[in-house]
C-alpha cells in the first residue's frame, strides 16, 4: 500500500465537490484556516456552482474537475468539500493513471468512501477519512477532530484513545485499516470498487438511517462476507438515527451488536469516527494497532 507524500508549506490543496452542493461561504473559514496553515490554496468551481438542484454541478462539470485535480501535480491533496450524494454517479469514468504515479492524499468523509474503497482496492493508494470543509466553522478548527487532519497532512503518527464501551470485545489487532460509511460500504458490495476486508480492521459509522435499514445494510456485509474473518472491526458513531412509527424494537447499537455477536474477533464500539464533530482523522490503508481493554481502547498508527 502506497502512502501519498505528506505535506509542507507552501504546498497546493485543491478544493472541490464532487458530490452535494456547497456553497463557497460555507467553505471560506476552511480555505483561511489552511492558508495559516502554510498552504495554498486552489478553490473548485464546483464550490463556487450555481446550480439549482442537489449537486455542485453536473455529473461531467464534477468529473472534469476532479479528474484535473487528479491529473495536476502541483495539486498535493485534494480536500473534497462536502459528502451528500454523487461520487458513485463519476466513479467509473475517473482516470487514475496519473494518480498512480503521482500519489496524493484524498481527504473526506461519507459520500467520499466511494472513492476510498475504490482507490484502496484499485489502486492500492491511502487516502485520509476525515473532517471536510463545514468542520472548521464556528470554531471547529481548533478541535481535537480538525487538528487531527492538520496532524495527519504532516505526517504525524495518530495516537488516540477513547474510553472503553459496555458492548465491546477486548483483544488486540495490527492490520491495515478501511472502512466508512456504511451506506456506501454496503451499496459497493459486488462492484469493482468493493472493499477487501479479509484480515482487515474495518470501520463503520452512519447518520441518519432508519433503524431498520442499518439492520438490512449489516445482512447485507453479513452475507456477503465482508464481516468474515476481519482482524477487528470498530463501530463509530451512528447519529440522528429514526424509528418506524411502529419500532424496530431495539437501539441502533443493540441490533450492531446482536447481527455481530457470533464474531471473536476485537471489536469496539463508540469510537470517534462520525458524521458528527467527534470525527477522528484516519488513513484508509495505513497499518494500526488496535487496543480494546476493559477500560480503554486505543488505535495507533504504525
Amino acid at each position: 500500500m502506497k502512502i501519498p507524500p505528506y505535506l509542507k508549506q507552501g504546498d497546493t490543496i485543491g478544493i472541490t465537490c464532487p458530490a452535494g452542493y456547497m456553497p463557497l461561504e460555507k467553505a471560506q473559514t476552511c480555505i483561511s484556516v489552511l492558508q495559516q496553515w502554510g498552504y495554498d490554496v486552489l478553490v473548485g468551481k464546483t464550490l463556487r456552482s450555481k446550480s439549482k438542484n442537489y449537486f455542485s454541478g453536473s455529473d461531467e462539470e464534477r468529473l472534469t474537475e476532479f479528474q484535473a485535480m487528479l491529473d495536476a501535480p502541483e495539486i498535493k491533496a485534494i480536500l473534497c468539500g462536502r459528502g451528500g450524494y454523487g461520487v458513485g454517479r463519476m466513479i467509473d469514468h475517473l482516470d487514475f493513471t496519473a494518480f498512480k504515479k503521482n500519489p496524493k492524499w484524498i481527504i473526506g468523509f461519507s459520500d467520499v468512501t466511494v472513492l476510498h474503497a475504490h482507490i484502496n482496492r484499485t489502486c492500492k493508494i491511502a487516502t485520509l477519512h476525515s473532517p471536510m470543509a463545514g468542520a472548521f466553522n464556528d470554531g471547529g478548527y481548533k478541535n481535537k477532530y480538525v487538528q487531527s487532519l492538520k496532524s495527519a497532512l504532516e505526517g504525524k503518527k495518530a495516537d488516540y484513545s477513547c474510553k472503553a464501551h459496555k458492548l465491546n470485545h477486548t483483544g488486540t489487532a495490527s492490520a491495515e485499516l478501511v472502512g466508512g460509511n456504511l451506506a456506501l460500504i454496503a451499496h459497493l458490495v459486488g462492484t469493482k470498487s468493493d472493499y477487501q476486508t479479509k484480515g482487515k480492521i474495518l470501520f463503520l459509522e452512519d447518520v441518519g438511517e432508519q433503524h431498520y435499514n442499518v439492520d438490512r445494510m449489516l445482512h447485507q456485509l453479513k452475507r456477503s462476507g465482508k464481516l468474515n474473518n476481519l482482524a477487528a472491526l470498530i463501530i463509530g458513531g451512528f447519529t440522528d438515527m429514526q424509528d418506524t412509527e411502529r419500532p424496530f424494537g431495539k437501539k441502533v447499537y443493540e441490533l450492531i451488536h446482536e447481527l455481530i455477536a457470533e464474531y471473536k474477533y476485537p471489536i469496539c464500539f463508540g469510537f470517534p469516527v462520525s458524521h458528527a464533530k467527534e470525527n477522528l482523522a484516519l488513513k484508509v490503508g495505513a497499518t494500526y494497532q488496535l487496543s480494546i481493554r476493559k477500560q480503554l481502547v486505543k488505535l495507533k498508527e504504525e
